[in-house]
C-alpha cells in the first residue's frame, strides 16, 4: 500500500503537513516538540517520548447529515487507486518521502504520525469519526479473553498474549437515513380445519379414527406501510469483507464526533473505495428486508405472502464516518491467524485453530451418552 524513499526535498504536493500544497497539519508536543499521537480513550494527543498529553480541541459544529442530492454537485477528485495518483507525504521528523493510498499512516523510518488533508483528494470528506476507545493493551486483553473462551481450541491457544502484527486502522463507512413509504400487494393466509377419518391398525385390529387437518384459505390484500430509517451502516471499503465487518456491530454511532484530523494521528486511515451512490443501493437492500417484515405484520393472518413492494424514499441523507478497528495477526502452530477487534466496544471476531483431539473426545463422549440412553430404554 505504501512505498518510501529517503529525501529532504521539501513537501511534495499532497503532503499532509504545514508548508505543503495540501495544507495539512502536524501536531508537535507542547512539552518537548516531538510529534504527538491520539491516545485511545483519553480524548487527547499524547507524546510517545515524554508522555505529555494535550486535549483535542473541541470544534464548534455538530455531526451533519447531508442530503443525497448534494452528491450530483460534488466535483470529481483524483483517487489514489488511479495510476500515479498516490498521495505523497514528506515526514517532518526525518524528511523521508512516503507515497500511500491512505489518509493517515506512519513514517516507516521514524514512525512519525502522518495525516493528510482529505479536502484535496476526496470527493466526499469524512463528516464524523468514532475515536479509538481501546488502546493496544486493552485490545490484547480482549484477545486473551477471546482465545480463552474458544470451545475445541488447543490448550496452547490460551497462552497467546502478544500479536505478531498489531495495527490500528480507521475504516470508512457510509450511513444513510430515509423516510420510506411502501405500497405492497400480497396474500393473507387464514387457517381452517376439517375433520378427516382414517383407518389404523391397533393390537392387530383395524380401527377407525378421526383427526383435525389444517388448511389455509388465501385472500388478496394490499396496503401501505411507512417507516423512518436512521444510520443504516454500509462499509465504504472493499479491503475487508463486508460480512466480517458486519460481525463487529453494533457500533456506538451516537458517540461519533465531528471529524478532526487529530483523531487520526498515529493510526492508519483507509480511504473509501465504495462510492456513496453504490453504498445507497446496499442500504436500500437492507431497508427492504425490514420493510418486508412491516408488510407481513400489516397483512396479518396466520401466514403471509408478499408478491410486490413499491417503495418511495424521501429525505435521503448520507455521511461518511470513520470507525476504529484493531487488526491482529497471531502465530500459532506455525500458521498466522487473523483477528479484528472493535476498538470501541471490544467485540472480537476472527479465525481460530481447532483441536482434533478435543473434537474426537467430544464425539466419543456424545456417542457413549447416546448408547447409555438407548440401553436404559431397552431395559425398561
Amino acid at each position: 500500500m505504501s512505498t518510501q524513499e529517503r529525501g529532504a526535498d521539501g513537501f511534495a504536493a499532497g503532503a499532509g503537513f504545514p508548508g505543503a500544497d495540501a495544507g495539512g497539519q502536524s501536531y508537535p508536543c507542547e512539552a518537548c516538540g516531538a510529534t504527538v499521537e491520539f491516545a485511545p480513550g483519553a480524548d487527547a494527543l499524547k507524546c510517545p517520548y515524554c508522555g505529555h498529553e494535550q486535549a483535542v480541541a473541541a470544534v464548534p459544529r455538530q455531526v451533519r447529515e447531508h442530503p443525497i442530492e448534494e452528491l450530483a454537485a460534488l466535483p470529481a477528485k483524483p483517487r489514489a487507486t488511479a495510476l500515479g495518483a498516490a498521495r505523497a507525504f514528506v515526514c517532518p521528523g526525518c524528511g523521508a518521502r512516503t507515497e500511500t493510498d491512505d489518509l493517515s499512516a506512519r513514517c516507516q523510518f521514524c514512525a512519525t504520525a502522518l495525516v493528510a488533508d482529505p479536502e484535496l483528494t476526496e470527493r466526499v470528506v469524512p463528516e464524523a469519526v468514532v475515536p479509538f476507545g481501546l488502546d493496544r493493551r486493552a485490545a490484547r486483553e480482549k484477545l486473551g479473553e477471546w482465545t480463552s473462551s474458544r470451545w475445541f481450541a488447543p490448550g496452547s491457544l490460551k497462552k497467546v498474549t502478544e500479536a505478531e502484527t498489531f495495527k490500528g486502522s480507521y475504516l470508512p463507512h457510509w450511513t444513510y437515513d430515509a423516510a420510506t413509504t411502501s405500497h405492497y400487494e400480497g396474500q393473507r393466509g387464514e387457517y381452517y380445519y376439517t375433520t378427516e377419518t382414517y383407518t389404523a391398525t391397533e393390537n392387530g385390529e383395524q380401527v377407525t379414527r378421526t383427526r383435525q387437518v389444517r388448511h389455509t384459505r388465501w385472500h388478496h390484500v394490499s396496503g401501505t406501510v411507512a417507516r423512518g430509517f436512521d444510520d443504516i451502516l454500509v462499509a465504504g471499503t472493499g479491503h475487508v469483507a463486508a460480512a466480517q465487518l458486519d460481525k463487529l456491530t453494533p457500533w456506538p454511532l451516537e458517540e461519533a464526533r465531528p471529524y478532526q484530523a487529530e483523531y487520526l494521528a498515529g493510526f492508519q486511515t483507509v480511504r473509501y473505495d465504495v462510492e456513496p451512490e453504490q453504498g445507497l443501493e446496499t442500504a436500500k437492500q437492507r431497508m427492504a428486508e425490514v420493510i418486508e417484515g412491516d408488510c407481513r405484520a400489516d397483512i396479518g393472518g396466520d401466514e403471509q405472502r408478499v408478491t410486490s413492494v413499491d417503495t418511495r424514499y424521501d429525505d435521503v441523507t448520507y455521511k461518511l464516518v470513520l470507525l476504529p478497528v484493531w487488526f491482529l495477526t497471531y502465530l500459532h502452530a506455525g500458521r498466522s491467524w487473523q483477528v479484528m477487534v472493535n476498538a470501541r466496544t471490544g467485540e472480537v471476531i476472527g479465525e481460530r485453530p481447532y483441536s482434533a483431539a478435543k473434537i474426537t473426545a467430544a464425539v466419543v463422549l456424545a456417542l457413549a451418552v447416546i448408547a447409555a440412553v438407548v440401553a436404559a430404554v431397552a431395559l425398561k
